[in-house]
């Protein structure tokens, strides 16, 4: 039996994630300070939970956390575990929001998407996704998804409602969806 690639990166991420987390709560030793690879690892934790935390924030269109990425001048171990822990908790800090916040916006998305198809549609008329976006649209919004995954058809639920709400955010509102929205009540 066969596992698809998706679910090999998922359950490795949170083999990794769990891994990371107990070498960071684990006791510190004499022997671990003076462990070659201490910094390494830690440098490491730090990276992984820093771009985590960044991602969620560029999702919910927010403000970068700041860093000045002392982790790299550092020699001591103690440090750069003590920095792992705090971006560690900043990421699970940021996964909570993330949460909520990607709930509200599958909420207010919900009813336009039921007027305008499939997630993955792609009828020939010029709009894609479930959201029913133009190449426009999706170079504008949503560049980064288009480059990546194609038309808006081939992109993930989240990948689409992104770029509905960085649309909504720039000022367009829901007027890119005058029936839908007006049917939702929206307009």
């Amino acid at each position: 039996m066969s596992i698809p690639g998706g679910i090999r990166l998922r359950y490795f991420i949170a083999v990794s994630t769990v891994m990371l987390a107990l070498a960071l709560v684990a006791p510190a030793t004499a022997t671990n300070h003076h462990h070659p690879n201490c910094l390494v690892t830690t440098r490491h934790a730090v990276d992984f939970y820093r771009s985590s935390t960044w991602r969620r924030q560029d999702d919910r269109l927010a403000r970068r956390t700041h860093s000045n990425y002392s982790e790299r001048r550092t020699r001591s171990c103690a440090y750069t575990r003590w920095l792992a822990r705090r971006w560690y908790l900043r990421a699970r800090a940021e996964r909570t929001l993330h949460k909520s916040w990607f709930s509200a916006m599958y909420a207010k998305w919900r009813c336009i998407h039921r007027g305008e198809g499939a997630w993955d549609e792609d009828n020939g008329n010029g709009y894609y996704g479930g959201l029913q976006m133009d190449l426009s649209f999706q170079r504008s919004y949503g560049g980064e998804f288009y480059r990546r995954f194609g038309t808006a058809d081939k992109w993930p639920v989240r990948a689409q409602l992104i770029a509905a709400e960085r649309a909504y955010q720039s000022g367009r509102g829901f007027y890119p969806w005058p029936q839908t929205a007006r049917a939702c009540g929206l307009l």
